[in-house]
């Protein structure tokens, strides 16, 4: 007899392929966590794209405006790792409805904020909700999902920060068109009260995964965030958390600055900008599609490997090539973003696969976002380095993140098709 999941469904290939096995409770859950995937990099990305004008406004130095993304991302991180340990008590669904109304709130109130110590915590505040969207969005899932297609279902919730994005670049193109830029950035953070229409849905339609139910059932001596650093889990909370870190320090250190490298170094338009990001997003959601299905074949560990080699090569070849020769800047644009989105593809599923239901909310929550805290401060970093070398030569630190990521799997074990009902 084939074991089940949580959802009832046999652990086994379904015919239709991956979102026919989205059966009863997990259809909804894939909904509400590609969704609030979606929206989530829409208010993250709103911030890099508004950049110059926001400098501009707030006369703001290269290091402050590093920081500005810095501060939101150490938010996160913290509101990641509270949010996982929140869902191992209060369970996924309650805690992905709190994370999605507080980054919605924040990010309006960004678009309001008088000075620059203002926005700050504004961004401060929304970095919290926004840390806790994923945590406890990855978690609900993966553990209703039939693990024969975990890899691809994380993928295709991983396609959606794409989406997302793709949505604040339009928005921008057609905002910074119309109006004025200190008018246009205000507006785009005004926008971002939209996502809080998801909570409804989630309300409604989202229940707990059973085990969650069970194990909140249970009497529990111990704080499951404590459980990620005993003995027989330190190991692993160490290299999750370096793998975290290389992947997306990498990751904030190029897409944070890129908007403006490509206005102030490649003297590109707001619409210009635009389509070369645009680039860049349409093949993250093929790279997301991709690595999913990558991951179900070859595994996590090899998936991870592929991709940090090809999002470094291709961070360097990027940012190598001549000024004028902006036609080759937009066809390596594509590979770079099939690589660099990819790769975010395998962390829903390897972080829930590495840890007991016990304290997997912690586990997760905790690797995912100190690799957000550690990694953000890269975007900072280049900040400095950019009044030395350019931000050009600045931003090929980036690639230094991906090697960090490649070493940490080496202490890493593979995970492929594990269930999650224990």
């Amino acid at each position: 007899m084939s074991e089940k999941t949580e959802t009832g469904v046999p652990a086994v290939p379904v015919r239709g392929g991956w979102y026919r096995s989205l059966q009863g409770p997990a259809k909804p859950a894939f909904i509400s966590s590609a969704l609030g995937w979606g929206l989530d990099s829409f208010t993250y990305m709103i911030f890099p794209l508004a950049l110059t004008a926001i400098v501009a406004e707030f006369g703001l130095s290269g290091a402050e405006a590093g920081w500005a993304a810095t501060a939101t991302l150490v938010a996160s991180a913290i509101g990641g790792a509270g949010a996982g340990v929140i869902a191992d008590r209060i369970g996924r669904v309650r805690t992905l409805m709190l994370a999605v109304g507080l980054y919605s709130l924040f990010t309006f109130l960004c678009g309001l904020a008088p000075n620059y110590p203002t926005l700050m915590v504004f961004r401060v505040l929304l970095g919290i909700g926004f840390g806790g969207e994923w945590a406890a969005g990855a978690l609900l899932i993966s553990e209703l999902c039939n693990p024969v297609y975990r890899g691809r279902i994380l993928g295709a919730v991983a396609a959606f920060w794409n989406v997302g994005w793709g949505t604040a670049v339009l928005l921008y193109s057609f905002l910074f068109s119309i109006l004025p830029a200190d008018v246009g950035w205000r507006v785009m953070f005004c926008i971002g009260i939209a996502p809080a229409a998801l909570v409804l849905y989630i309300r409604r339609r989202v229940p707990e995964p059973s085990s969650v139910a069970k194990q909140r059932s249970e009497e529990r001596p111990r704080s499951p965030f404590f459980d990620i650093f005993r003995p027989g889990t330190l190991r692993i909370t160490i290299f999750a958390a370096l793998l975290a870190t290389g992947v997306q320090g990498g990751n904030y250190a190029i897409f944070t600055w890129l908007p403006a490298y490509l206005k102030q170094t490649r003297h590109l338009t707001a619409v210009g900008t635009g389509s070369y990001l645009a680039v860049v997003i349409v093949s993250g959601v093929i790279g997301s599609l991709v690595a999913g299905s990558v991951n179900d074949r070859l595994g996590r560990r090899p998936t991870f490997a592929i991709f940090s080699i090809g999002s470094a090569a291709l961070i360097l070849a990027y940012l190598a090539i001549p000024t004028g020769n902006n036609l080759v800047l937009l066809l390596i644009g594509a590979p770079l973003g099939f690589f660099s989105s990819g790769i975010f593809a395998g962390f829903g599923s390897y972080l829930a696969e590495l840890y007991p239901v016990s304290c997997r909310g912690a586990g997760q929550g905790f690797c995912y976002n100190f690799g957000r805290a550690m990694g953000a401060f890269f975007p900072a970093l280049i900040g400095y380095l950019s009044a030395t070398v350019g931000l050009g030569g600045a931003m090929a630190f980036a690639a230094a993140g991906y090697l960090i990521a490649l070493l940490s799997l080496a202490f890493l074990p593979e995970t492929k098709g594990k269930l999650l009902t224990v």
